[in-house]
């Protein structure tokens, strides 16, 4: 059958590199996608926008598209799946209705708290001073959310109230995220460790994608200002078993029945931020209506499952009979990004080396190809992207390979997977100390 990826970034090279490898893909178009997508040889790239609905369905009908994947959440929560279903085209993703748990976030925060899912605190405020009332009653640090879809950075922690104030006189007043800033919501900070859960869902039927866990931090450390993601690693290991089945029980399977008795099912990619609690709680901090970026390359890079089909299923109410299975090895993702980024960012810049790093797959974010040459064309400008056994040797292998590949203003972190590798190494000293005592009893036997 004939695919269709809509998107131009490294989430939707990664979905179309993994859909291609499937034995029912005859062709895959990526609509408009980058210079990643254009050297795939299994894949072409066509010059049409996301927003460009009547182009897209246009195009679908003509190429016999027999499934179409929408990568990015603007069109998603603008309606393209209903717009693509009128036209008799199977589209993954969900309606403009239950898009919604991504569009807006007080539409999310009231739905957790009718269906009695876990969350934070929380009030949604179009009134400056209202909110920075409300910010006031919260202990600090205070969360401040644009309402709207803000590009993973419209999301910031104030640490006084005096910033709090700031903070939502520059989104409500200051118009920082345009329409999407035009409502705040406003969020006691939640105390643990983030990690990304993606679940394929068609109504109250679902699959379970490999833990994720991403960085948006610009700097080490989880310091500056936050991103779409600078990094990410797969599994995530806060995620434990009893997490896991919690987890389902608790957040996925009361979300999907939630939006079908509300009247909009939901079907496609179901992302769910969440933060583990040092005592084993789950709250969730977020929901996407699609994969994650950058969590989506470490995690189709250990997926072992027919991509296509299981996407089919999804489109075709035939979930049941699909199934996802993951290599054990671990991944790692590291973004390379431009200089300047999140702000005003460099541009049209050389990028190097790209067919250097034997070791690990480098999925393009933010390239164009000029002639022969790839360029830098957006923030976030590479995705590198290494196995491992575990998630210290994926970081050891990514970062050895990101030395081959340059370009003028070229940053990244240099710590993603941090925590992953450190519990790793309190389990390898645990495990080494163990081991000492045990010859030491024996020695005295």
């Amino acid at each position: 059958m004939n695919i269709l990826v809509i998107g131009s970034g490294g989430r939707e090279h990664a979905l179309a590199w993994k859909l291609a490898q499937s034995d029912l893909a005859d062709r895959v178009f990526v609509a408009p996608g980058n210079g990643g997508s254009a050297l795939e040889p299994e894949l072409t790239n066509v010059s049409l926008e996301p927003m460009d609905f009547d182009g897209l369905i246009e195009f679908a009908l003509h190429e016999k598209i027999e499934l179409t994947v929408v990568g990015p959440e603007a069109p998603l929560v603008a309606g393209i799946v209903d717009r693509f279903n009128d036209a008799g085209l199977a589209c993954l993703g969900p309606s403009a209705a239950a898009a919604e748990l991504e569009g807006s976030k007080s539409f999310s925060k009231q739905f957790l708290v009718k269906h009695g899912i876990p969350t934070a605190a929380y009030g949604s405020f179009e009134s400056s001073a209202q909110a920075c009332e409300f910010a006031r009653s919260l202990p600090l640090p205070v969360v401040i959310k644009a309402d709207g879809l803000a590009a993973g950075k419209g999301v910031l922690i104030a640490q006084s109230y005096e910033e709090a104030d700031k903070v939502i006189s520059h989104m409500l007043e200051g118009n920082a995220f345009g329409h999407a800033g035009h409502r705040v919501v406003v969020e006691e900070f939640m105390q643990g460790e983030e990690a990304s859960f993606i679940v394929i869902a068609n109504g109250n039927t679902y699959r379970s994608f490999a833990t994720s866990q991403d960085h948006k931090a610009i700097y080490d450390g989880d310091l500056g200002l936050n991103t779409g993601g600078m990094g990410a690693y797969s599994p995530a290991p806060v995620v434990t078993d009893v997490i896991h089945e919690k987890i389902l029980r608790e957040i996925i399977e009361p979300t999907l029945a939630g939006m079908i008795a509300d009247g909009h099912p939901y079907t496609g990619f179901l992302y769910a931020g969440l933060m583990i609690e040092p005592t084993g709680g789950i709250k969730v901090v977020e929901f996407n209506c699609r994969f994650g970026d950058p969590e989506t390359q470490p995690i189709l890079l250990r997926l072992q499952s027919d991509f296509a089909s299981v996407c089919l299923g999804a489109v075709n109410n035939e979930l049941n009979d699909c199934s996802l299975e993951f290599t054990e090895d671990a991944a790692v993702a590291v973004v390379l990004a431009a200089e300047g980024y999140p702000l005003a960012y460099r541009k049209n810049e050389e990028i190097q080396g790209l067919n250097k790093p034997g070791n690990s797959k480098v999925f393009h974010c933010g390239t164009m190809l000029e002639g022969t040459k790839v360029k830098t064309s957006g923030g976030r400008v590479l995705a590198v992207t290494a196995l491992g056994k575990s998630v210290s040797d994926a970081q050891s292998q990514v970062y050895e390979d990101i030395q081959a590949i340059g370009f003028p203003g070229m940053q990244y972190r240099r710590d993603i997977g941090y925590r992953a590798v450190s519990r790793e190494k309190r389990l390898v000293a645990s495990s080494n100390k163990g081991s000492t005592s045990s010859k030491g009893n024996n020695s005295r036997d």
